[in-house]
């Protein structure tokens, strides 16, 4: 079995006993990402092999030391949006094409402090708003289970390196379902944490109120051990919560039993237009797989459900047109400067340049929303329709441990597909808004295949309750056969493909 095939776990193992060197397990999946890549998926914005080889040579000696730190000398791929000094962050945007922080973000740091190993920055829709990585300033990121389709979004980069196998596990952000509905798109675990759970100190802001770092891993035993590492208060981050951050792992059962667990069906999650029969079917079935390790079903209602699209939509924009004023043409991003240009002119050539159509539309949508005269009728009444949706979660959390439905409405589709109707690219996360909005923990699991592509089943639970949620996922995949399905180009040799 090749190096790449591995889990962190596996990976840990060996290691661990000196099987193989940390700097072996880079170069494995450096040369895969050089070989297969620019060829397939085209998941990688930035390759860091020099970087990632240092790295590897200080793991190697925190190894013979006789450290065996869970993540040391792992490799780890970052969506292009978390900070690295010294290293240029784009967050998929010409604006920020030359950008290269002088510090690392405070998750970056975390990691390396773990002893894992940065392999390079992942595509991702320009300043994560997409829901296909379309919207990348660059090129577009390609499906690994079908070139012909979309990985999801925005961290269609991060999600398609795990499942192209690339790198045993990647970061990505969610702000609205973008790494749980890229994680069922492409066959992955993607988990969204409790806002606030895991520190934005680092992460450059889209949406402030909204935005989360999370992992996707090939396992979910794997993304309890990244969580291990990532989870936990940080001083630079006003939003980061002061919650004791236990040890996930522990959370999770060697036999896969769910009895005494109580599951919600959220009504308004299965009755949907434009669902495709195969998710639902595939859903549908692994509920029954729940029920069938102990799970307690019950069909409730999330009645303010179909305002979330709605509200995320007002929202999100608001918040991302204050948190892009700063790309203004004078400090550290694109700059366009004619001689005798004002200073208003150098703002206009820079931002109309520099951002992309739908970084745009949503920058003039939440200028309007915040604007005199409207803000009432819109922004805030959008804040108080986001207080309904939690209190519809937080009514269901009463009686139930945690809420299962369908993570996408579709499997991937192909590209160029919907990129002439933003509302049919909005729809993508009509499953995963309500959870952002809420604050909640959710996860996206594979639960099974539609013609060939995967289909994710969501679980969401109680704020902070992150181990109950694994608990369950994991008792799922423990139980079925899904996780271990290889996408076709996971299946590719690097090697075979180099020579040709």
């Amino acid at each position: 079995m090749s190096l790449t095939e591995l889990s962190i776990t596996e990976l840990h193992s060996r290691l661990a006993r000196r099987e193989v060197s940390a700097l072996e397990v880079a170069r494995a999946h450096l040369d895969r990402i050089e070989a297969l890549d620019p060829m397939t998926v085209r998941a990688m914005l930035t390759v860091t092999r020099d970087h990632a080889e240092r790295q590897a040579r200080a793991a190697d000696a925190r190894l013979t030391a006789g450290e065996t730190a869970p993540l040391l000398g792992i490799p780890v791929v970052l969506k292009d949006v978390l900070t690295t000094r010294g290293i240029r962050t784009t967050a998929g945007s010409k604006i920020l094409e030359r950008f290269v922080p002088l510090e690392d973000g405070t998750i970056t740091q975390r990691l390396a402090e773990a002893g894992t190993i940065m392999l390079g920055k992942s595509n991702m829709d320009e300043f994560a708003m997409g829901s296909s990585t379309e919207n990348s300033s660059f090129f577009p990121t390609r499906n690994p289970w079908d070139l012909d389709r979309v990985p999801g979004g925005s961290s269609g980069g991060s999600a398609a390196a795990v499942g192209a196998e690339f790198a045993p596990f990647s970061l990505g952000t969610d702000t609205g379902g973008s790494i749980r509905q890229p994680g069922a798109l492409c066959g992955v675990i993607g988990f969204k944490p409790t806002y606030g759970r895991v520190s934005r100190y680092g992460l450059i802001a889209f949406a402030s109120s909204l935005d989360q770092i999370g992992p996707f891993t090939r396992t979910v035993e794997d993304c309890a051990l990244v969580m291990n590492a990532i989870a936990g208060h940080d001083p630079c981050d006003s939003t980061s919560l002061q919650a004791p951050v236990p040890d996930y792992t522990a959370a999770l059962q060697k036999e896969p039993s769910l009895k005494g667990v109580r599951l919600a069906l959220p009504r308004e999650y299965f009755d949907v237009e434009g669902m495709e029969p195969g998710v639902e079917a595939a859903v549908k079935a692994a509920i029954n797989q729940l029920e069938s390790l102990g799970a307690e079903l019950g069909e409730v209602s999330l009645p303010h459900t179909r305002y979330g699209l709605a509200t995320y939509y007002l929202i999100a924009p608001a918040e991302c047109s204050a948190n892009l004023a700063r790309y203004d043409g004078v400090k550290y991003s694109l700059s366009i400067r004619e001689p005798g240009a004002g200073l208003w002119d150098v703002y206009e050539r820079s931002r109309g340049e520099g951002f992309g159509r739908e970084v745009k539309r949503r920058v003039i949508l939440g200028t309007y929303a915040l604007s005199s005269g409207y803000y009432d009728a819109y922004y805030l009444k959008a804040q108080k329709v986001r207080t309904l949706i939690k209190q519809d979660f937080d009514s269901v959390f009463e009686h139930y441990d945690a809420v299962v439905g369908p993570t996408s409405p579709t499997v991937a589709f192909p590209i160029g597909a919907k990129t002439q109707d933003p509302l049919a690219m909005y729809l993508n996360d009509l499953f995963t808004i309500p959870t952002s909005l809420a604050g909640l923990p959710g996860i996206s699991v594979p639960a099974g295949l539609s013609n060939g592509l995967p289909v994710g089943l969501q679980i969401i639970g109680k704020a902070l309750d992150e181990s109950g949620v694994l608990r369950i996922a994991h008792a799922f995949e423990q139980s079925t056969h899904w996780h271990t399905l290889r996408s076709p180009i996971a299946q590719m040799d690097a090697a075979t493909a180099r020579s040709a």
